[in-house]
């Protein structure tokens, strides 16, 4: 009975051609996050999980800002949360997020990538191995490497990746990263990335 309400649940999805952005960044990734999610149509159909890497002492306000400036519902993630079209979920201070096949989110504990928790990587890869073809990744501004590891995983299973350009970039180093793996199929300014994840989500499901 559980299983057939996720299934019901998810059932909003199989009319868009993707479920889930996955969106990434560290330093200077706030103001890009920001300008993407404002331009987003409150019937966006797809669910947005948001990493960002900040230090797991502090309390992490991103879901009370992003709110402010974006049409669509915005809360924290929780670990057993069924996600939802049109909901951005925001990362949870040192853990990591990931999704399951089934339509949820865990919150896990597991060791550090890169020296970080939540991992950029460790969510793009759950979003590759449990969605495919319908997952995005989104890489933004920021420092180190987070980020190659997952698009290269997405890309193995069929998914879109985008990386924030150079000049947009308060620091390029993760954009970079993904760039150099070969497996970033567009490189964008923060408002062609939302023009492109209007295109592709909202775009007819065909297979």
């Amino acid at each position: 009975m559980a299983l057939q309400q996720r299934h019901r649940i998810l059932s909003h999805f199989p009319n868009v051609a993707y479920n889930i952005v996955a969106i990434g960044a560290s330093a200077g990734g706030q103001k890009p996050i920001i300008e993407i999610l404002s331009a987003l149509p409150a019937n966006f159909a797809a669910a947005i999980i948001v990493v960002q890497h900040m230090n797991p002492l502090y309390h992490s306000r991103l879901a009370h800002i992003l709110s402010r400036y974006t049409a669509l519902r915005v809360e924290q993630a929780k670990s057993g949360q069924i996600m939802r079209p049109g909901t951005v979920y925001t990362y949870v201070p040192d853990r990591h997020v990931v999704v399951d096949a089934n339509g949820s989110l865990s919150l896990l504990e597991s060791p550090k990538m890169n020296f970080v928790r939540p991992s950029v990587d460790k969510l793009f890869m759950s979003v590759g191995l449990n969605y495919g073809i319908r997952g995005i990744g989104v890489v933004l501004s920021g420092c180190g490497r987070d980020g190659a590891l997952g698009v290269m995983a997405m890309k193995k299973y069929g998914g879109t990746t985008i990386a924030q350009d150079e000049t947009t970039s308060g620091y390029f180093d993760m954009p970079s990263a993904a760039i150099d793996t070969g497996k970033v199929d567009f490189v964008l300014t923060p408002e062609a990335i939302a023009n492109s994840l209007c295109s592709l989500v909202m775009m007819e499901l065909v297979v």
